[in-house]
């Protein structure tokens, strides 16, 4: 893991693409398209905007707990 500690740089992290936490990323877009944006018209930018804001602020209201399963010791 290369990191840049020097202040107002960039922090560098390579993070694994098998990480458990791109399982979750992918799951919430998977969640939105096929919740909001699946066999939709709208008729601007704005609507479209507005519906995927309503459709996260609406996720935000009914979280979904997740509780990591893989243990540090077995990281490689």
């Amino acid at each position: 893991m290369a990191r840049d500690q020097r202040p107002g740089r960039f922090e560098f992290v390579i993070t694994p693409k098998h990480g458990s936490w791109l399982n979750l990323v992918e799951g919430f877009f998977f969640k939105l398209a096929r919740s909001v944006l699946r066999h939709i018209r709208v008729a601007s930018k704005q609507e479209l905007k507005d519906r995927l804001m309503a459709a996260i602020d609406h996720f935000n209201q009914h979280p979904v707990v997740h509780s990591w399963t893989y243990k540090l010791d077995r990281a490689a």
